[in-house]
């Protein structure tokens, strides 16, 4: 096995304990195998040469800082301008500047330059998500010969969206660079495939392999889960003393990070519409949680408008003075107050119209208690769709089939909701994220390691000649050093 394990991502915890399903399960694997956790710095300043160490005891964690104007036009601009709205189906939405991309680039290289600093030959990479596409490409430049993964945790975007790239031919020559690209949903993979099935350098291998001039890159499907044992501990507080006022007879919930991708306008039109056909007697209450994301980007501020527009229409047409039909909280919420709100609902909305994986439909199932748990009421566009088939699968543009499946969902027999609860409950166990994190990284082990660079045997050649050397370098061929013929 590689000596340690180094990790790649926008975000970077520097606080105490960390929290989240995603970052325990790395934090776990870099613990146990020994590392560095790669990140942005939490503060915006001048441009720096080298990562910034920001502590850590058993691995190092090192930041890399982001300018102000890096800031607007890397992240806010490329990364979520436009690679978010084109990876999510919103094509509409993407905003093309010349700014963004060539922030985006810069970044990436300038990354890869500083990590070529702190690597070690064999060190295992994993890169995560969006930000990073082009991270290996640039890390092969520099003559990095290492096995290096990528997850994508958004959904991979289909090849008729990628023609809106200012250069479409390069998001594949992109992920080509990497030895394992790791997608949500074997959905994810098609689309991937079908991407290198349309570019003429891409040569089709055996079981999802593709060669790409001389190097190889698996795709395969790891669909992420959560921390199940931990999260069900966490639930068992139940709902918050703030729940038991105001929700009328009970409530159904929905948790997601306040995005168009979400479905949130059509679901609270949905509530309205089950409101018209069902209710309001009893008296139910859709309890939504939609802590602010991206209010920089002009699309996050309008649906934000929306939604309060339509929660306060809502709410003055069938509210009354001891009930709000909608308790719409625009703010974070505690974890542990999540996992509580989550088992005690009647029911659970996730009405995503374009969903990576969706970890809240994960975890409401592993809040619920067997004996006598609520329903999940699941977009079909959502990637944990493709295996919780027992969940209500629901087209989230249609408000009319919402409204029945909410009302499905409250009159359901206990028989029947424990019986999709378990089949459910068998996927989240079967995903849990440790495991996930565990399956990814023993394969991308496996891979072959990669001895060539722009066609020259680099890593082997570097060996032979004793070391790292700028010299060395230079004569096994990095494409960073000075080539000469005498080299």
């Amino acid at each position: 096995m590689p000596a340690r394990l180094v990790v790649v991502s926008n975000r970077i915890p520097t606080g105490g304990a960390p929290s989240g399903g995603l970052v325990v399960a790395l934090d776990e694997a870099l613990r146990e195998k020994g590392g560095i956790w790669i990140g942005a710095h939490p503060e915006t300043g001048p441009e720096e040469e080298a990562l910034t160490d920001l502590g850590g005891d058993a691995y190092r964690r090192l930041g890399f800082r982001l300018s102000e104007a890096d800031r607007e036009n890397y992240y806010l601009g490329f990364a979520n301008s436009v690679l978010w709205p084109l990876s999510h189906h919103r094509t509409d939405l993407v905003d093309t500047n010349r700014a963004f991309t060539e922030a985006y680039a810069r970044v990436n290289r300038r990354l890869a330059q500083q990590m070529a600093e702190v690597i070690a030959p064999d060190d295992l990479i994993w890169v995560h998500d969006y930000h990073f596409f082009p991270l290996a490409q640039e890390l092969r430049k520099l003559g990095v010969t290492n096995r290096i993964g990528f997850f994508l945790h958004i959904p991979f975007p289909n090849i008729t969206d990628l023609a809106v790239l200012p250069d479409p031919p390069a998001f594949a020559g992109w992920l080509a660079h990497y030895d394992l690209v790791g997608l949500q949903t074997r959905a994810d993979v098609a689309r991937c495939l079908e991407m290198f099935r349309a570019t003429p350098q891409a040569e089709h291998l055996r079981g999802g392999t593709i060669k790409f001039g001389a190097h190889e890159v698996a795709i395969r499907s790891f669909p992420i889960g959560i921390s199940v044992e931990a999260f069900t501990q966490a639930a068992q507080g139940g709902a918050p003393a703030l729940m038991q006022d105001g929700c009328g007879d009970a409530y159904v919930i929905g948790v997601d990070r306040l995005d168009y991708s979400k479905g949130l306008p059509n679901r609270f039109r949905a509530y309205e519409r089950y409101l018209e056909r069902f209710g309001p007697d009893p008296r139910i209450s859709l309890v939504q949680i939609a802590p602010p994301s991206r209010e920089g980007v002009k699309a996050y501020r309008e649906i934000t408008h929306e939604l309060e527009h339509i929660a306060g229409q809502v709410n003055g047409r069938f509210g009354e003075v001891h009930w709000a039909p909608i308790r719409f909280l625009h703010r974070p919420v505690p974890r542990d107050e999540v996992a509580g709100l989550l088992r005690g609902a009647r029911a659970c909305l996730v009405t995503a119209l374009a969903d990576g994986m969706n970890l809240v439909a994960k975890e409401y199932v592993a809040a619920q208690a067997p004996e006598d748990p609520g329903v999940l009421i699941l977009s079909r566009f959502a990637g944990a769709a493709e295996d919780m088939t027992e969940a209500l699968l629901v087209n989230p543009h249609d408000c009319d089939e919402v409204a029945e499946a909410i009302h499905r969902a409250l009159t359901m027999p206990l028989s029947e909701r424990r019986a999709r609860y378990r089949a459910c409950m068998d996927v989240v166990e079967a995903t849990d994220v440790g495991d996930w994190a565990r399956r990814f990284l023993d394969r991308l082990a496996a891979c072959p390691p990669t001895l060539s660079v722009a066609g020259k045997p680099v890593d082997v050649a570097l060996r032979a000649l004793g070391g790292d050397s700028s010299q060395n370098r230079a004569r096994a061929g990095y494409p960073d050093a000075v080539p000469t013929e005498e080299a």
